[in-house]
């Protein structure tokens, strides 16, 4: 029994980890755009941009989950996302890449303001076009103000893939109750804790690195 749950929960943890990595492909470029639209001085953009992602951060990520899955469906007779674990796995991708962006493009754009405009216009004076100016002076001090509450939000993604199972997307929260459900056994449910903090241990003391590795340049 115990290399049957073992077995379970390994591949369980595995689609953890694919949901994990693709959200996090997805969601931090996705985030920077968000952020450059919310910065935009095109009104609309921006008012737009910033509407949505208040939206996001406001409601429930359980709710986003089933709303990107079920109302397609529901409201328009339309199979957006297929049928299957397949369809299932790919709304779920969906709602935590759109969620993650709106929260990391607020973390971007928050490290890009706090830049002092008089490095900018120094660039400029020195004639160094806009994008040599967020490559070469602002996108280091950028990274050193964001790394902080990004690895916050990357630890806090790791747990927030258990959310999955609310669209019967089978990640190892949901492979610890299948045990409770067949067999009567608490214990595997308990052993999926030991994933996630080795895991986010793992992720802790990575970032911790990165942070080290930054202190030469300090802001």
């Amino acid at each position: 029994m115990l290399a049957t749950v073992f077995a379970a929960l390994c591949d369980g943890f595995l689609r953890t980890l694919e949901i994990f990595a693709l959200t996090l492909f997805g969601s931090l470029p996705l985030g920077l755009i968000v952020a450059f639209g919310s910065m935009s001085g095109f009104k609309p953009l921006s008012l737009l941009t910033r509407f949505v992602v208040w939206i996001v951060r406001g409601t429930p990520l359980m709710l986003q989950l089933l709303v990107i899955y079920y109302c397609p469906g529901l409201l328009f007779g339309v199979q957006l996302w297929g049928s299957g674990t397949a369809g299932r796995y790919t709304a779920a991708l969906t709602a935590f890449i759109l969620n993650y962006a709106c929260y990391f493009s607020e973390i971007y754009r928050g490290g890009i303001e706090a830049i002092p405009r008089g490095q900018i216009e120094a660039g400029q004076v020195l004639g160094m076009s806009r994008k040599q100016i967020f490559f070469r002076v602002t996108l280091l001090q950028v990274v050193k103000r964001i790394l902080p509450p990004i690895s916050n939000e990357v630890i806090t993604l790791v747990k927030d893939t258990s959310l999955a199972r609310v669209i019967l997307v089978y990640e190892i929260i949901w492979e610890g109750q299948s045990f409770i459900r067949s067999d009567g056994l608490i214990w595997p449910l308990f052993c999926t804790g030991l994933f996630y903090l080795a895991f986010t241990g793992l992720l802790t003391l990575l970032f911790n690195r990165l942070e080290r590795k930054l202190d030469y340049f300090r802001v």
